[in-house]
């Protein structure tokens, strides 16, 4: 359970089919964000996307490149943007490789599931399905806010991000994104994972980025799977059990592979797409928004399809 905190929110008359700006404080920092709620949203407790930009992006931009607001229009969800500042990051980037910013209750995590939380309770929202995605150092972070709450976000989106914890500074950082030669994780992986064994997990990279290097999109999917083939193994289950590989081509776009993981009830608890020619852009995004590449599969539609499969157990 999270330790009680002093928070702060101020922000517009949240009107439904708007796009509205907020603040959020507590006593880890504050942070501003952007929030949609569909017109179809009454007071009705519906599922929360939160969505985590990459270096040099905003909530506009990010929003306009995903398509998620229309998508929440259409699917009947509420969509989160919290902002990186300049005067946190003067990129814009969140904190992914500082040792502050990778734990519980303590930096830049403990600032965006406050401001989770507070969101999930001004709108009467569904906590049982709360779900964060990012792009890029958002994609790294989402994945140590699934590391750190994996008891808040019910499943995870990362496209072309980093694992958690292979960095403790800025060198580091820049030696992962170029692919690394050391161990996936620092010497606490062991226990992260396990942590973050029940948070399933979709990942996508394009094998042409020259950002971060692809070999990342197998060391984030190498720590969602740590625990659950442990786990197989003793069960006395096949480590391949409930795997599928599937491949595709997007009409006059790039070739994808698509690894599934089922878990025992035939659901998918842990996806990695590979697009085949892609750089260092969302698949199947929208030019009007930054670092975006409309050839790809749709990886917004693809997350929200692996989210609702997904909720978290009633207390």
């Amino acid at each position: 359970m999270a330790q009680p905190e002093q928070v702060r929110g101020t922000n517009e008359a949240a009107q439904p089919g708007a796009f509205t700006a907020g603040c959020f404080t507590n006593q880890a920092g504050s942070r501003d964000y952007k929030l949609y709620l569909p017109s179809g949203y009454h007071g009705q407790a519906l599922p929360l996307v939160v969505m985590l930009h990459g270096c040099t992006q905003n909530p506009d931009d990010f929003a306009a490149g995903t398509n998620m607001n229309r998508l929440a229009e259409e699917q009947r969800f509420c969509v989160l943007y919290p902002a990186q500042p300049v005067t946190a990051n003067r990129s814009k980037c969140w904190n992914w490789f500082k040792a502050e910013d990778q734990q519980r209750e303590g930096g830049e995590p403990a600032i965006l599931a406050g401001m989770t939380r507070q969101v999930i309770d001004t709108y009467g929202l569904d906590a049982s399905r709360v779900y964060v995605a990012g792009l890029s150092a958002g994609g790294a972070m989402a994945t140590t806010l699934a590391m750190t709450y994996p008891d808040l976000y019910a499943a995870v989106g990362v496209h072309s991000g980093l694992p958690h914890g292979v960095a403790r500074s800025l060198p580091d950082a820049l030696g992962a994104m170029q692919g690394g030669t050391g161990p996936m994780a620092n010497a606490s992986s062991a226990r992260v994972s396990a942590s973050v064994s029940r948070v399933p997990a979709i990942v996508f990279h394009g094998d042409r980025d020259t950002t971060v290097h692809p070999s990342n999109a197998d060391r984030v999917a190498a720590q969602y799977a740590a625990s659950r083939a442990a786990g197989e193994s003793a069960n006395g289950r096949q480590d391949s059990a409930g795997k599928t590989v599937e491949r595709g081509q997007v009409p006059n776009g790039y070739a994808y592979t698509q690894t599934s993981h089922q878990d025992a009830d035939g659901r998918s608890c842990l996806e990695q797409w590979v697009i085949h020619g892609a750089g260092h852009a969302w698949s199947g995004g929208d030019a009007r928004g930054s670092y975006t590449d409309p050839k790809g599969p749709d990886a917004a539609k693809e997350m929200l399809r692996f989210f609702q499969s997904h909720a978290k157990a009633s207390p």
